[in-house]
């Protein structure tokens, strides 16, 4: 304490004093709602009926206390919190839902609809954006990512060794996690994210790290791609596929030839060597582009509903039908090839019928439900992260700077989200994560240099 107040010694070098862990810790306790927002849709809290379980779960409860944190930090600090440019960006969706709300048939039964929507697409990701103080805040929020991968992944993976996994093709051998059969993609969602990562960490991995964190990115990326594949999500195999070949695009042309390779060798071990689900993949992946010619039910069923989306959004082109409505006007726009629910079943669940509410593509269900109006503000916000995201890493590759592995992840899970939305929408425990995603994009791509590059 002396020491302290009397000052260095004249002509001494000046000395830091090294900031220590509890204390930097304590620093960062805002972001633990938004790591338990990340986490807990791991919890088995039941499904319900329909489209993906209970209305609130413990990750939107998370979710809420961040968004409750980093409101009022923003009154206790008074300061302005983000720049006019990021403010439209992330707000104009907004504009769309309440829009949408207020012309909607009945805009009572549409209140709901506008809640969840603010909450995924404009709250959360600005809890995100304003919550992260630096690139180490960022990677806290990604490993927290790639550990709920990891347990999930694990989960998956035992299911289909032991055949306790979701029913598919007869079988109980779906990988489903902790997620049951009514959401069959959450396993394959939060795999995919955790996946992509890992791969920017291994890719481009932080200067001031450690020297194994490379090479286990690089063995936990691999890993997730087994559960990843025995997850039969077409749609997810597609939208990483599309992320990862963008983030090797932006890494230069020698590495990504070298992590193609890696990842041929890894399919070819996996499929040809060990034989992991060989069959079913290639069924799986044949279908993808047999689904003109002799599509199975689950993908006849999709394009009724777009069509009965496309038909709805006719009808109602500016403003669409009001949130929540798709379920109410399906069967006066679907054709009779619809049926009348698919059948779910295995991983602890007795076999029953899920009802299809939703035209299983974000991009169609916005349309329909919220017209043109709601679709231009919601994409052009998402194509300006995007855009807003891919230059900042270019400029900052370009000088040298800190953070690129942020970079990469942010592109990256952004392009996940916004190919996986054509073959997927909201619902489920793991709808939130879509608002952390966006927002760990969005602060990349809209916090500003000086928190984006610091370490």
């Amino acid at each position: 304490m002396a020491a302290t107040l009397t000052g260095p010694t004249p002509g001494a070098p000046a000395r830091t004093e090294p900031r220590s862990a509890l204390g930097g810790w304590r620093g960062r306790w805002p972001l633990l709602p938004l790591l338990a927002t990340v986490l807990l849709p791991a919890l088995p809290y039941g499904t319900g009926g329909g489209g993906g379980g209970p209305a609130i779960g413990p990750a939107d409860v998370a979710s809420g206390i961040a968004v409750l944190v980093c409101a009022g930090r923003l009154l206790y600090l008074r300061q302005r919190p983000i720049g006019a440019v990021a403010a439209l960006v992330l707000g104009l969706p907004a504009v769309g839902f309440a829009v949408a709300t207020v012309t909607a048939a009945d805009p009572v039964a549409a209140l709901p609809g506008l809640v969840r929507y603010l909450q995924v697409f404009v709250l959360v990701p600005a809890a995100v954006l304003l919550l992260l103080e630096d690139a180490r805040g960022f990677r806290i929020v990604g490993g927290a990512l790639v550990l709920l991968a990891l347990v999930q992944g694990g989960v998956g993976v035992h299911q289909y060794v032991t055949g306790s996994g979701a029913s598919y093709m007869g079988e109980d051998v779906r990988a489903v996690g902790t997620f049951g059969p009514s959401d069959v993609m959450g396993m394959a969602t939060v795999v995919a994210y955790g996946l992509l990562a890992a791969a920017a960490c291994a890719l481009r991995t932080p200067r001031d790290a450690p020297a194994w964190l490379r090479p286990c990115a690089a063995v936990v990326a691999v890993a997730l791609i087994v559960p990843l594949t025995l997850s039969f999500s077409r749609g997810v195999w597609i939208a990483t596929a599309a992320a990862l070949l963008v983030a090797l695009a932006l890494t230069g042309a020698r590495q990504a030839v070298t992590s193609l390779a890696v990842l041929a060798a890894t399919g070819v071990v996996l499929v040809g060597g060990f034989g992991i689900g060989s069959q079913m993949l290639a069924d799986r992946a044949a279908s993808v582009t047999q689904v003109t010619s002799a599509p199975d039910r689950s993908v006849n069923d999709r394009y009724v509903m777009w069509g009965a989306a496309g038909d709805m959004w006719r009808e109602h082109p500016l403003t669409g039908v009001g949130l929540k409505g798709f379920p109410a006007h399906r069967d006066a726009h679907a054709s009779i090839g619809l049926s009348s629910g698919s059948d779910t079943a295995g991983a602890g669940q007795e076999f029953r019928r899920q009802a299809l509410l939703s035209p299983h593509n974000m991009y169609l269900l916005i349309l329909s439900e919220q017209g043109l109006i709601g679709l231009t503000a919601i994409a052009g916000s998402w194509a300006a992260i995007l855009a807003g995201a891919v230059r900042r890493l270019l400029r900052a590759r370009s000088h040298g700077r800190t953070a690129l592995d942020c970079g990469l992840a942010a592109v990256a899970l952004m392009v996940w989200q916004c190919v996986n939305f054509l073959y997927a929408d909201i619902g489920g425990p793991t709808t939130v994560l879509s608002g952390v995603v966006l927002g760990l994009a969005a602060w990349w791509a809209l916090a500003g240099p000086k928190k984006a590059d610091a370490a």
